[in-house]
């Protein structure tokens, strides 16, 4: 045999055993039951310290402190980190002393004239004023609502209020109220009332008086916007009296005292000023009636008018 033959066949041979050792091989490995590695306990080692004798710790979740366990004591302070320096006093101050502070902070100011109103027909006027300046939260409030004729008749109620926010839309007032009369008593009350916006957007005024001599009044105006365009609006609104007592000297009885409900129509020019026309039905009842018809005054009354309207 020759050389070459004898090559070829040791490596036949030898490719032969090495393919039959790799598939026993690979046969016990499929075989083989895998074990799983057994689940490590979570934990967290801590550092190794002096303190604890050289030996790391273990500590749980349930044993950490949560952040909101401990509150400081001037958690709401605004200046309580920041090393004694305000936004008026310190090295970082601003010298212009119109500061920039947030939109509640600023006192602001409104004068509004709701409603300025004459009819020709009887010759007579009304009018309701609303002024305040303070900030969003805390005001004072002054309004003003009354009467007047070509005879020098007249009547005014002037209440001098503080106002505060309790909600986004609603405002409680405290103060007193001042009556006076060409005819009759001039009176004083303590006022304590709400005002609003209500839901569906109705402005809604409700103030509670209590007067000498234990008189007691509940006033309550309502009103609402309907936006024809832009510009033109119609606004209907109502207003009733309560009262629990007796007040000859000013033609006022117990219970419902009046009632009345009005319609304007307005034109905005702007925002801030309309002039507008409406007609107003009144009506008095119970005891008031009776007073009214005793001096010789209709218990009823309706009447046309135009009038402005303007804020600033």
């Amino acid at each position: 045999m020759s050389r070459l033959h004898l090559l070829s066949l040791l490596l036949v041979v030898s490719n032969s055993s090495f393919a039959q050792d790799t598939h026993v091989h690979d046969h016990a490995a499929a075989t083989e039951p895998v074990i799983a590695a057994e689940p490590m306990e979570h934990q967290h080692e801590m550092p190794v310290t002096p303190e604890t004798n050289n030996e790391p710790m273990a500590m749980d979740h349930m044993d950490m402190p949560m952040a909101t366990d401990v509150i400081p004591e001037n958690a709401r302070d605004p200046d309580a980190y920041s090393a004694g320096f305000t936004q008026t006093e310190g090295p970082y101050n601003l010298e212009n002393p119109a500061l920039m502070m947030h939109a509640e902070q600023h006192k602001v100011r409104s004068i509004l004239a709701d409603r300025v109103e004459y009819d020709p027909d009887s010759d007579t006027g009304n009018y309701e004023l609303q002024a305040w300046r303070g900030t969003s939260f805390d005001r004072l409030v002054i309004k003003s609502e009354g009467a007047f004729s070509s005879n020098n008749e007249y009547e005014n109620e002037t209440e001098l209020l503080w106002g505060h926010a309790i909600t986004a839309f609603w405002d409680t007032q405290l103060g007193v109220r001042v009556d006076s009369h060409n005819d009759g008593k001039n009176r004083q009350w303590l006022a304590a009332g709400v005002q609003g916006l209500a839901p569906y957007w109705f402005e809604l005024d409700s103030t509670f008086y209590l007067g000498s001599a234990g008189q007691t009044e509940l006033v309550f105006d309502s009103e609402y916007d309907f936006l024809l365009t832009q510009r033109l609006i119609l606004q209907p609104r109502a207003d009733f009296t309560l009262r629990g007592k007796d007040d000859p000297s000013n033609h006022l009885g117990s219970g419902l005292a009046n009632a009345s409900v009005s319609l304007r129509l307005r034109y905005e020019f702007s925002r801030q000023f309309a002039p507008f026309v409406g007609v107003a039905s009144e009506k008095h009842f119970g005891n008031t009636a009776q007073f009214m018809r005793q001096f010789g005054e209709a218990s009823e009354d309706t009447r046309y008018f135009a009038g402005i309207r303007f804020w600033f």
